[in-house]
């Protein structure tokens, strides 16, 4: 396997190690992912406009092996270089977009998703217990979106929406994030919801 890769180009050796590493030709794989999919192309308008009305970070995830992962992030200002990339995975259980998706499965197979995931803390905040995920799923069930502070990135407040298809089934998320302490609850209800839910209805009806 090793060698095929090589021959086509998606490996590359290092001359002096003779180890192996990814060549810049994945990025191509990437690149036709995404400029053929058309739910990117019919949402980036969408998110674009999104991004404008809250001014602060967007992004859209797929659901993907009881997984989140990034294809869409737009950036609203300077931030570290790894929040504006593609192709990162997150887990559900800790992170906004993952609850929100979540609580649009039933409970029963939402808890199963829950207790399988290696529910690893990725900061000093992420809340690992089942039971307290849970309970922010129910959260999220009952208020049509979920929260999450500090439990990805410390310092960071995450605002998601799941992406529903046409039987209800959640395929994705969308996340406005901002820096912690930045926003108060009355600015999340007052002029983050609103535009994330509509961005959320329109995104859906493209999927």
């Amino acid at each position: 396997m090793t060698h095929t890769l090589a021959q086509l180009g998606y490996l590359e050796q290092c001359p002096t190690t003779r180890r192996y590493a990814l060549s810049d030709r994945v990025l191509d794989l990437s690149y036709h992912l995404l400029r053929n999919h058309p739910l990117i192309e019919r949402a980036t308008p969408i998110l674009m406009d999104l991004r404008r009305a809250c001014d602060a970070r967007v992004d859209l995830s797929l659901f993907s092996t009881a997984s989140l992962v990034y294809a869409l992030r737009l950036q609203a200002r300077a931030e570290p270089y790894y929040t504006n990339l593609v192709g990162r995975r997150i887990p559900l259980f800790c992170s906004a977009g993952g609850r929100a998706v979540l609580a649009a499965l039933a409970e029963p197979e939402a808890r199963a998703l829950v207790e399988a995931e290696d529910r690893r803390p990725l900061t000093r905040f992420t809340r690992t217990e089942v039971e307290a995920v849970m309970e922010a799923v129910t959260a999220a069930r009952r208020d049509g979106y979920a929260v999450a502070a500090h439990e990805v990135i410390e310092n960071e407040v995450v605002v998601a929406v799941a992406l529903r298809d046409a039987a209800g089934a959640p395929f994705g998320a969308l996340h406005v994030a901002g820096e912690a302490g930045h926003w108060s609850d009355r600015d999340v209800a007052g002029r983050i919801l609103p535009p994330l839910m509509r961005a959320a209805a329109l995104v859906s009806g493209a999927g």
